[in-house]
């Protein structure tokens, strides 16, 4: 029996006692020292043997109350708290944009992996949830491929939820603030006997919103939430736990706060904009999440077997005014049907062990199904038909008759309002991996001297299928101006052609990768060490679906053109006045523009792996008698074929594009010091030069593509510096008064500066923001008054250029609110 109580114990936290606290983690009173977390907070994890602080790589971990008092509700607050993380918050849920020692990624496939109690989260656009029943967050930098597979090349986030075997009772947050935002939360905790546990909880969020569209007067941000959580862990013998989770979660969000920054190149024709959010077709973010898994352990006498099964279903719709502006040029429609299943079984030695291991295998599918339709609106339609018309008056030859003169006038124009180009596709991903590592303790006889080596095999299979086209009428004339008479004479009267365009196929392309890590450590004692590294980071490839609107538009362009020739060239042979030289220079410029050329769509769409070599020296000390933790590292990292992502050159979405070679270098370094028992101070600060080393390019200058070479530049939304400096003082009252204690934080975050794009032209400098919070504590109930940017730094969170226009995000305003918590 008591084993079974004790193990019971160790599927949450190693004390009661942390539930009932006033403040969860107030200080002990006999002795000055620093809580390291992961000493409080024993949670099962299937890969690993010791504690991140004893492993050789850089991690910073949060409690509970380190979150609350750095106000951390979603994976975007860790922004700035962890050096060289920055997670810029912007657009909407479906963009979680992190980057972490100079690589990072806007859209498609993650640069930073994110696991939710051993749970892989394959697509992104799931990693931004609610945080109201989480106990703890690690986040890991550098490549850790090794145990953790594809697209953890920057490094991993994991995230804990609350275990019922530890928290009993029930848990209500309420929370207001300033710009119309309220927040709730009821989350329950049974541990029925010794054996079963279970919690269960529901959230429901409003956001007011931060920012108006000038255009309609109303806030765009908008933000609804709500969903809940179960969780049950049941330990059925002494050596055998299942921990089942579900999670469900319903967003409906406003969008996208991009205001207006000038032409990027051209005359300024928006100068009243500037500085405005001006769009007018409505923009928002609805998403449906449903999380479940289940973790087996069992611990046999020599190793322990664990099994975690995972399975996520995301459905979500983003609806964008693509322009970002006043006029009705084309809007965007993405759905997403996503379903993913994983499994993945691991075999680890036991802890205190001379040999260390951890073997494993893993895989996953995800059926993804994307509805992906552009539509040309009415200011659309005719940008494009004054595009074919310009382009094609503009070559028009002149015919000399004597003293009269004739010039062609070209007319073509797409009838109707609307051109919509429908796409769906279907990007199914297969993928498996087996891995091993190893850990060598007192290696060579030598105490403290430890040799990790691993190595993983990982094998991916990527398959697309599209369908994707468009069908209009266009109606096409053309007609003479005799010049002095400035009389008009019609060559081929009005002819209307219908018009389709589609590509339909299946591609596919498979990756076999071999992920290495080598790790030297010398421990000095229980708590500090140094360590040397070498990994290897490999981020997947992918479809760009969106090229295909770009496709689609030239091959509309060509196959109207094509409709054109095929009726001018006879009437124009049959006219006897125009000189053969005319004849065949007016036949060029058709045939010309009706060429279409075989399109290599395998070549066009996909976008190669990212690669990187991470080399890392580092250490970890406590100090002091455990008055002061430190953690440091030295990294250079190399990375071949980055992924960036750019805007499609016709403006119709963004691509990601493979750079040649990249480096970064730099140093982190976090310090937590307990001044007194009540005073406590932390920081960090992370540096990052990251430039590219190979990339040579073709863009269109003015018209024309040019060869451009970016060696030298700053990779793009990578800052060079990120650092905070924080503290937590306890106002601890007497015995019977009001309140028990009284708890202040303060946080000063600061990152920059940001280049936003590979010219380095514009860029956002180094900036902070200062949040604070007061806690008033009593029992089990809190009331905590907080401020966020308490400055009201006004700063750029994004920034991009499309159609020549430059658009940003700025970020959020000074907030001020209220939270009350209850527990009983």
């Amino acid at each position: 029996m008591k084993r079974r109580i004790t193990l019971a114990l160790l599927a949450g936290i190693s004390t009661q006692a942390a539930f009932s606290s006033p403040t969860d983690e107030l200080l002990p009173k006999d002795t000055t020292k620093v809580f390291d977390i992961e000493e409080i907070v024993v949670i099962a994890t299937p890969k690993e043997n010791s504690r991140l602080r004893q492993q050789p790589l850089s991690a910073t971990s949060f409690s509970q109350n380190e979150m609350r008092g750095n106000a951390v509700t979603s994976v975007k607050s860790l922004s700035g708290l962890v050096p060289n993380l920055f997670i810029p918050d912007y657009g909407s849920k479906l963009t979680t944009s992190v980057y972490v020692r100079g690589i990072g990624s806007r859209i498609n496939t993650p640069a930073v992996g994110l696991y939710v109690d051993n749970i892989p989260f394959i697509d992104k656009s799931a990693f931004d949830f609610n945080y109201s029943d989480i106990e703890r967050i690690d986040v890991m930098r550098g490549p850790q491929g090794t145990l953790y597979g594809r697209n953890t090349m920057g490094g991993l986030i994991r995230v804990f939820t609350k275990s019922p075997f530890t928290y009993q009772g029930t848990d209500l947050r309420l929370s207001g603030a300033t710009y119309n935002d309220y927040k709730a939360s009821l989350t329950h905790y049974h541990r029925i006997s010794p054996h079963f546990a279970f919690s269960v909880g529901l959230f429901y969020q409003h956001n007011g919103g931060f920012f108006k569209n000038s255009l309609t007067g109303k806030r765009i941000d908008t933000d609804d939430e709500f969903g809940g959580r179960i969780r049950a862990i049941w330990l059925p013998k002494e050596n055998l736990k299942l921990d089942f989770t579900v999670n469900y979660e319903y967003t409906n969000q406003g969008g996208y706060p991009y205001e207006y920054t000038g032409k990027v190149e051209g005359e300024e024709d928006r100068a009243e904009y500037i500085g405005k959010i001006a769009y007018n077709n409505e923009c928002g973010y609805k998403r449906n999440l449903l999380n479940t898994g289940l973790n087996l352990e069992h611990q046999a006498e020599n190793f322990i077997l664990s099994s975690v099964t995972g399975f996520q279903y995301l459905y979500d719709q983003m609806n964008l005014d693509q322009d970002f502006t006043e006029q009705d040029l084309y809007t965007m429609m993405q759905k997403q049907n996503s379903k993913t299943l994983s499994e993945e079984i691991v075999l680890k030695s036991k802890p205190g062990r001379r040999w260390q291991w951890t073997t494993g295998i893993s895989g996953f599918y995800q059926w993804l199904g994307t509805n992906a339709p552009v539509t040309f609106q009415a200011d659309g339609v005719n940008w494009l038909n004054q595009t074919i018309n310009t382009n094609a008056n503009r070559y028009m030859p002149q015919i000399q008759m004597g003293p009269m003169s004739m010039k062609f006038q070209f007319s073509d124009q797409i009838n109707g309002s609307q051109l919509p180009i429908n796409g769906r596709f279907d990007t199914p991903i297969l993928n498996g991996a087996v891995f091993h590592q190893s850990t060598f303790n007192d290696l060579f006889g030598l105490e403290g001297l430890s040799l990790t080596a691993g190595l993983r095999l990982d094998y991916e299979s990527l398959r697309l299928k599209y369908d994707t086209g468009c069908e209009f009428t266009h109606t096409y004339s053309l007609s003479g101006v005799l010049q002095p008479l400035n009389k008009e004479i019609s060559m081929i009267p009005e002819q209307s052609f219908e018009s389709r365009n589609n590509y339909q196929g299946k591609l596919s392309h498979d990756y076999v990768q071999l992920l290495p890590k080598i790790a030297l450590q010398y421990n000095f004692d229980k708590g500090n060490n140094i360590y040397v590294s070498a990994t290897k980071g490999y981020r997947s490839g992918g479809y760009n679906i969106q090229m295909f609107s770009d496709l689609l538009q030239n091959d509309m362009q060509s196959s109207m053109m094509k409709d054109v020739a095929d009726v001018t060239i006879p009437v124009i042979n049959n006219v006897p006045m125009i000189g053969d030289d005319i004849k065949q220079k007016v036949i060029g410029i058709l045939e010309g523009m009706s060429a279409s050329g075989e399109t290599d769509i395998q070549a066009t769409t996909l976008y190669k792996p990212e690669y990187s070599w991470n080399y890392e020296i580092g250490s970890h000390l406590t100090l002091f008698n455990g008055k002061l933790q430190t953690d440091l590292a030295l990294f250079y990292m190399s990375t071949r074929d980055q992924q960036l992502s750019r805007f499609a050159e016709s403006g119709l979405g963004r691509i990601t594009v493979n750079a040649g070679k990249s480096r970064s270098l730099g140093g982190e370094v976090a310090l937590r010091a307990q001044i007194t028992d009540a005073f406590s101070l932390n920081g960090n600060y992370g540096y990052t030069y990251a430039t590219f080393t190979d990339y040579v390019t073709e863009e269109r200058i003015n018209g024309q593509k040019q060869e451009v070479s970016y060696n030298g530049h700053y990779v793009p939304f990578v800052p060079k510096h990120t650092f905070t400096v924080g503290g937590e003082y306890v106002f601890a009252l007497k015995k019977n008064s009001f309140l028990d204690n009284i708890t202040v934080n303060a946080a000063y975050r600061a990152a920059g500066r940001i280049y936003w794009t590979e010219k380095n032209d514009v860029s956002q400098a180094l900036y902070g923001t200062l949040n604070g919070r007061v806690s008033f504590n009593k029992g089990n109930g809190q009331v905590a008054f907080w401020v966020n940017n308490a400055l009201n730094k006004d700063y750029q969170a994004f920034y991009f250029e499309t159609m020549s226009r430059g658009f940003a995000q700025k970020g959020r305003p000074v907030q001020v609110g209220v939270d009350i918590r209850c527990r009983f």
